[in-house]
């Protein structure tokens, strides 16, 4: 509890919600083409109060909040070893997952690496996120299974319920500098949700961009530690799930300190499957 007691109850900062224009917003996961943003559609930055989830009465859960926190060390060393992350990390990560959820399989399908330092030039190494959204869509998220697993499989998966899960933890140090904010996924309805393109080398994914609502709850876990872990529900395939996605963002955290070392972050994307 002593990450709880010298942190604030809450903090107040601004999240970058995407202001509509009927335009459907585009984000590349390369260098784009000269002249073309990284990233377009209109921010709308909105001044939100981010509660701290370590103080809440009951932890929240996957399928309570949408997020939950975990403890575990892992065995990796160097995360600038894409061998080491996948051979070593991924089955972590499906061990975690697979005993959070009660899955049977658990298929981690990407990672990625985040430096939050300005223009730090890391090849591969991308910036923390700084608008809110949702890594898949009620229409990519099915398209997932089909991309990950061979065909009969997923079409047997495809009639049971599914999720994709993401898992998030620091890597190095404590998380001061743009630490992650999640929103309560109870607070969060259809009408918020914007669908994006995520342009790949090689194919074009979607995503959610989130309009503001004032009946949204957002919460974080300051001092994050490399022995914690953060996960997001991103997509359930279960129309009676209490949550069936949530959405988040890193965020200006107005008490990191001026010394704070910049942060670093993986953060793995999971299908994970039931039984039934």
């Amino acid at each position: 509890m002593s990450n709880a007691v010298s942190v604030p109850e809450r903090v107040e900062a601004d999240v970058n919600y995407l202001l509509y224009t009927g335009q459907r917003p585009v984000t590349y996961t390369y260098p784009p083409p000269p002249g073309v943003p990284e990233r377009s559609g209109v921010p709308d930055p909105r001044r939100v109060q981010i509660a701290n989830a370590r103080l809440l009465p009951s932890p929240p859960l996957l399928d309570t909040y949408g997020f939950e926190l975990r403890s575990h060390r892992t065995l990796v060393e160097d995360f600038s070893s894409e061998t080491a992350i996948r051979e070593i990390y991924y089955r972590e990560a499906e061990d975690i997952l697979a005993q959070a959820t009660g899955a049977e399989k658990v298929v981690v399908f990407d990672h990625t690496l985040r430096f939050s330092a300005p223009s730090h030039g890391e090849q591969g190494v991308r910036e923390p996120v700084r608008a809110v959204h949702n890594d898949q869509t009620f229409v990519s998220g099915p398209r997932r299974v089909h991309d990950h697993l061979p065909a009969d499989e997923a079409e047997l998966r495809l009639q049971r319920r599914f999720a994709i899960v993401n898992l998030w933890r620091p890597i190095g140090n404590t998380v001061h500098a743009w630490p992650l904010a999640v929103l309560d996924g109870r607070t969060l309805d259809t009408e918020d949700l914007v669908a994006s393109d995520l342009v790949y080398r090689d194919k074009v994914g979607e995503t959610y961009a989130v309009l503001h609502r004032e009946r949204h709850r957002w919460f974080y876990f300051p001092k994050l530690r490399p022995d914690e872990v953060v996960l997001i529900k991103i997509y359930d395939s279960s129309t009676d799930a209490t949550v069936r996605l949530s959405a988040h963002t890193a965020f200006e955290d107005p008490t990191t300190p001026p010394d704070a070392p910049p942060r670093r972050s993986i953060e793995l994307r999971a299908l994970v499957f039931w039984p039934s």
